[in-house]
């Protein structure tokens, strides 16, 4: 049985954080992460880890502390949001390309300018090909357990991985949630034992060294490798952890889907919110359904080319948007997998919606169908490109 609780997003994180005990963290503050190395802090002082926390002058220092420590074999967390993550993004991508499995804590929330302090998915979708691997959680027990079995994920096929949720909305709000004992985390996670690291006497090596074109390429490879068979290691993880908990992972969630014939396609909390539009649109007999994405890094597209083939309609929702006058980075992908995957039968359209912390009401998500209604009937989808309730 596991522990009943009632925790914060952050706070979840900073549980889950404690019961691995990682040896190193870079820490430095930004709303709406901020709470996350200040609750783990606390572990720190108290002695319940052996963390060692490093406070840093900026982001770029924290995800530097975190390449130098994973390089010399220690696991090394972080947490950050918004322009921080903007920040580190340099890093970011010598993190993926060095191979080095740090675990990111983002809370997500909305570029500048304007200013904004809420919550939207630019920063982490302005990361999404640094060569990280992108988990997204709708609820706060989502976030405990996404990163539970984050370590195991990226140690595995030896990539960094972003724990993301939404701002505000999972990382400042306090749900139920149920907590797994220490003692079987410790077990689930495990030692981390890396193949080649800095210390290691018996191996004298070196990490980030200049690639000349004749080894570039070939490391990229590897890369991208890395990331296809981390897939498997996704359902694998979350199989197991299902096991344990009861609460099975894949790469998507499907909700309401085997006879659905209009479908929404979306990402983070807002997915709580389709549910319980969907929940009435289903007592008024209409057949639609949701395509949940938990892991957008990879992208999963052979399974969401599968939930959408028999579908007459979808629209996929973007909590940002790419500005190249389109649409926004989910449809995109979402229409490239089922092109690549030879589902040509659905129509779809693209939402940027929720920007800069805008509500989403089920009322928001109702018109989403409604218009999916009027494709199915007419045949014709019109504008592609969308903004969901914003004044013209």
């Amino acid at each position: 049985m596991g522990i009943r609780e009632r925790l914060s997003g952050n706070e979840a994180v900073a549980v889950a954080m404690r019961q691995i005990n990682p040896d190193v963290m870079g820490a430095f503050p930004i709303t709406p992460s901020t709470e996350i190395p200040q609750y783990f802090s606390t572990y720190v002082d108290n002695g319940q880890v052996d963390t060692e926390f490093i406070a840093v002058e900026s982001e770029h220092s924290a995800m530097s502390t975190c390449i130098g420590a994973q390089a010399a074999g220690c696991r090394a967390v972080s947490a950050t949001s918004s322009c921080g993550l903007c920040y580190m993004t340099e890093m970011l991508y010598v993190a993926a390309s060095d191979r080095l499995p740090i675990t990111l804590a983002v809370s997500c929330r909305a570029l500048s300018g304007p200013i904004n302090i809420n919550n939207d998915h630019s920063d982490a979708m302005g990361v999404r090909d640094t060569g990280w691997l992108m988990l997204f959680a709708e609820t706060n027990q989502e976030v405990y357990d996404n990163y539970l079995q984050a370590m195991r994920i990226g140690e595995a096929v030896e990539l960094p991985i972003m724990i993301c949720q939404d701002g505000f909305i999972t990382s400042h709000a306090i749900e139920n949630i149920e907590l797994v004992e220490d003692d079987k985390v410790k077990a689930f996670v495990g030692e981390y034992n890396p193949k080649h690291y800095l210390l290691n006497k018996d191996e004298p090596m070196a990490v980030g060294a200049y690639a000349t074109p004749t080894y570039y390429m070939e490391a990229k490879r590897q890369q991208a490798q890395a990331m296809i068979d981390a897939k498997d290691v996704i359902r694998k993880v979350g199989a197991e952890f299902g096991e344990m908990t009861g609460r099975t992972y894949g790469l998507i969630e499907k909700y309401m889907m085997d006879d659905a014939e209009e479908a929404i396609v979306i990402i983070g909390s807002s997915a709580g919110t389709a549910k319980a539009a969907i929940n009435e649109l289903r007592a008024e007999g209409k057949k639609v359904g949701l395509i949940k994405i938990r892991s957008f890094r990879p992208f999963p597209s052979e399974d969401i080319a599968e939930a959408l083939k028999n579908v007459k309609a979808f629209a996929v929702m973007d909590k940002d948007d790419s500005f190249n006058a389109h649409c926004g980075p989910i449809y995109a992908e979402v229409c490239a997998a089922l092109f690549s995957n030879g589902v040509v039968g659905p129509k779809g359209i693209n939402y940027i919606y929720g920007l800069g912390g805008r509500d989403v009401r089920i009322e928001s998500i109702k018109t989403v169908y409604a218009e999916l209604d009027k494709i199915v009937e007419t045949g014709c989808t019109g504008e592609t490109y969308r903004y969901l309730e914003v004044r013209e």
